[in-house]
């Protein structure tokens, strides 16, 4: 809205400043500005900031010099032609590889007409293979995105993450209806290029955020540049109608010039070789066709330029959106490149780069570069053995110029014979056949070597995991996929890391640009925390997994946690196991086979005191009526049952402590709910600074401080109750009767003591009995013994005697004799 300054600030001129995004503070500055003329008219004098609204994304091509501008499009549209020429063997290397894909079969005349022109479907076979594989992993049934808490979780952050995540697979798989088979296609440029990119922006004539697929040829930048962030120039060359041209000029997006009619621009090489794949051409050449450069530039402007402390220019280049018309060499547009609260003014970010391998530079390398030559080869090779063939089936040679043969312009078919007059009389003799030879078999074996190679590289050959009967371990079967999977693996992880980035985009996108609302009930909150849930709290991810990146490798991996948690099912949550491994396997609606385990679920007092007494636990939840459930649970603590079973008295106590904990809680919480919404009020779904996290950290340390003392007080309470509890039970019948039952019991083993005692005196008396017989035994057993000594000696004696009489007398007879016989 233009402004007079000698026109006094009317309501209907703030009601204007108001819809120019003009603050209530800017606003009451120029109240405060106004001079009252002499007539009753006020002037209004605007600072050197308050010039014409135009807002910080404005078209500053609208108001800059026509000189400057021929300057800056004359510079950008010599770094583009330089930028395009750096790439130029690249673009030969791709154009000449998309020929290797066989999608187009050769008429061939060399080395003879009607030559085999097959093409070996080697890089085909392990572009579509990838591009098959890599399409299920990355944009599931259920959606691409799930998000991961960042920091300490809650039953509150748990809800905002399921809200952020069912909007973004919403928006990803019913309102952006481009995303998917942009997708689609961009996996199957990826494999082959090596480089492809996202573009991630709001799109004004669908008034939504958009991703679309942009493919390596058409994203050009400078020869130096190793990264989209460090990037000096990104061109995104664009082929736009005149019709659409013309919306974005009436719509103020683009500068309303004369631009002329486009005229048609030689394509690319790469584009001329995608034609031929595709069979198409330009045949209609009136459909005014222009070529958009949007090339994110840094620039120091004219009359914009960057300014220190001091007011004084710095020299430093600032990051700025260009766009020109190639055609008429007219620039549309220059816009700022930076958010307008940016004290640092860093480039904004629109483009994702998926990469297939690394490279050895800025853009990646693909199939064509590391399968190309092998595809080549086996091309070649296929060739050779199908010429071979055909030569060998239809023989050719020498024949004598004086041999005739009937038509011998028309082939022979099976079974015909010919006339055929031979004046050597011997047809072999008039005929001579040149020497060809049957496919070689080496020939042969070269080329199944060559496309296992090729195979091996691409890692597309089928692993036999299992022949017959025979079984792999799961560890065997995983050490399996990982060392054929290798190649494949990196590069799922890179797609991985370049789609979370551009999910991060996107989230970003949908949290500034979109209604601050959610378009339908959500669970867990209102309709209107949608400002609030895109916070530094939730990070978006894709669903994908950058470790498993294949169904094989999914359900084995699936399976040997089945059999793990089978193995210590202590340890484990078997219903989770399972339901991984029906996940594994792709089975929709896995609650309809395997309902989840029930959730605990709130309570009456009765029924918890039941299960209190019948040996059970109870668990108290948030929002119960703690005070109710408290005086039933204390009433408990007095009955006899509970009184005389330690155990129930325990458990009754531990639940009676859960309530008073959830009550100090809501307590607490109810007291700086103002504080905390005023908080939230500030912050308004935008990050939280620094400050602001402090402030929330001092809050929630106060808040704990608070809960911990209302517990304090409630358990001192408790404790007061449990006393007279005590106090009460010494009159308690029950208990006298169990004092009496024990003074029994002690009688009873005195009486036991005491018969004890006699027993043990009549045992001591009979074997002090037994010991006197024994001894008495003992003593007769001597005296016998020593009577039969004494006896035994006596008859030794005797004997001996004996014998010395005997043998006396046997001398004195023969002393005897002896002198009668001397006589």
């Amino acid at each position: 809205m233009p402004i007079d300054k000698d026109m006094p600030l009317t309501e209907q001129m703030k009601f204007d400043l108001e819809a120019e995004n003009f603050s209530p503070e800017e606003i009451e500055l120029m109240e405060g500005d106004q001079q009252l003329d002499a007539d009753g008219g006020a002037t209004i004098t605007f600072g050197a900031q308050m010039q014409a609204p135009q807002g910080h994304f404005a078209n500053l091509a609208e108001t800059m010099d026509d000189g400057d501008l021929a300057v800056i499009v004359d510079e950008l549209l010599e770094a583009y032609e330089g930028d395009k020429e750096a790439r130029s063997d690249w673009s030969s290397t791709y154009a000449e590889g998309l020929s290797l894909m066989g999608l187009k079969n050769e008429d061939r005349t060399e080395p003879f007409p009607g030559a085999s022109g097959v093409s070996h479907p080697l890089l085909a076979e392990s572009v579509t293979q990838f591009q098959a594989q890599s399409y299920k992993e990355l944009f599931p049934a259920g959606g691409p995105v799930k998000t991961q808490i960042m920091g300490m979780t809650n039953p509150q952050v748990e809800a905002q993450s399921k809200r952020v995540k069912e909007f973004m697979n919403y928006q990803l798989t019913h309102i952006m209806e481009e995303y998917e088979p942009e997708l689609d296609q961009m996996l199957f440029h990826l494999p082959l290029s090596g480089s492809a990119f996202r573009k991630i922006y709001f799109d004004d004539k669908l008034g939504r955020p958009v991703s679309k697929f942009v493919s390596s040829e058409d994203l050009v930048v400078p020869y130096d540049s190793t990264d989209l962030i460090t990037c000096m120039r990104i061109t995104h060359v664009i082929k736009m109608p005149a019709n659409d041209v013309r919306k974005y000029q009436a719509s103020g997006f683009y500068t309303d010039i004369e631009l002329g009619e486009a005229y048609d621009q030689e394509n690319s090489e790469v584009q001329d070789r995608i034609d031929e794949l595709d069979g198409a051409k330009r045949v209609y050449t009136k459909d005014n066709i222009h070529t958009i450069l949007e090339m994110h530039v840094d620039l120091d402007l004219p009359g914009y330029e960057d300014a220190n402390e001091a007011g004084e220019s710095s020299g430093i280049s600032l990051p700025y959106i260009v766009s020109i018309d190639e055609n008429s060499s007219k620039i549309l547009s220059i816009r700022r490149n930076y958010a307008e609260q940016d004290a640092l003014k860093i480039k904004k970010q629109y483009f994702v780069h998926y990469k297939f391998l690394p490279g050895l530079g800025f853009y990646g390398f693909g199939l064509i570069h590391m399968l190309g030559g092998l595809s080549k080869s086996a091309t070649s090779i296929l060739r050779q053995l199908i010429d071979a063939g055909t030569l060998a089936n239809l023989p050719s040679g020498f024949k004598a110029r004086g041999l005739r043969i009937r038509d011998d312009d028309q082939p022979l078919v099976p079974g015909e014979f010919r006339d055929v007059d031979a004046p050597a009389g011997e047809i072999s003799s008039s005929l001579v056949p040149l020497p060809y030879k049957e496919p070689s078999g080496t020939l042969f074996q070269l080329l199944g070597f060559v496309i296992e190679s090729g195979k091996s590289f691409a890692a597309v050959a089928d692993m036999k995991l299992g022949e017959g009967n025979e079984v792999n371990p799961v560890g065997t079967t995983m050490a399996l996929l990982e060392r054929g999977m290798k190649v494949m693996s990196a590069i799922h992880k890179r797609m991985h890391s370049a789609q979370g980035k551009e999910f991060k985009l996107l989230a970003k996108l949908f949290a500034d640009t979109l209604p601050p609302v959610y378009p339908y009930q959500v669970v867990g909150g209102n309709q209107a925390v949608k400002a609030q849930d895109f916070d530094q709290r939730i990070d978006v991810i894709p669903v994908s997994d950058p470790n498993i990146f294949s169904v094989t490798q999914r359900v084995t991996l699936a399976q040997q946690q089945l059999q793990l948690a089978q193995a210590a099912p202590q340890m484990h949550n078997i219903h989770e196991a399972y339901r991984r491994m029906y996940e594994a396997m792709g089975v929709q609606n896995i609650e309809a086979i395997m309902p989840p385990p029930p959730q605990p679920q709130p309570k009456d007092p009765a029924l918890e005191n039941a299960e209190l007494t019948s040996g059970k636990t109870a668990q108290a939840f948030p929002g119960q009526d703690h005070d109710a459930h408290i005086v039933a649970h204390i009433a408990l603590l007095g009955s006899l049952v509970v009184k005389s079973n330690p155990q129930t008295f325990a458990n009754t106590q531990a639940h009676i402590m859960q309530h008073i904990s959830l009550k100090a809680q809501e307590e607490v919480q109810e007291q700086m709910a103002p504080q905390m919404q005023q908080m939230q009020a500030a912050q308004q779904g935008q990050p939280m600074a620094p400050q602001q996290q402090q402030m929330m950290q001092q809050v929630m340390m106060e808040m704990q401080t608070k809960v911990a003392q209302r517990e304090a007080e409630l358990i001192t309470e408790f404790m007061e109750n449990i006393d007279e509890l005590v106090s009460a039970s010494q009159e308690d019948p029950l208990v006298k009767l169990k004092e009496l039952e024990l003074q029994i019991k002690a009688q009873e083993s005195q009486q036991d003591l005491k018969e004890s005692q006699a027993k043990l005196s009549v045992e001591k008396e009979k074997m002090e009995n037994k010991e006197k017989t024994d001894k008495a035994k003992i003593d007769q057993q001597k005296d016998a013994v020593a009577l039969r000594s004494a006896i035994a000696i006596e008859k030794l004696e005797r004997e001996t005697q004996q014998k010395v009489l005997d043998k006396a007398e046997k001398m004195t007879k023969n002393i005897q004799d002896a002198f009668n016989k001397g006589i």
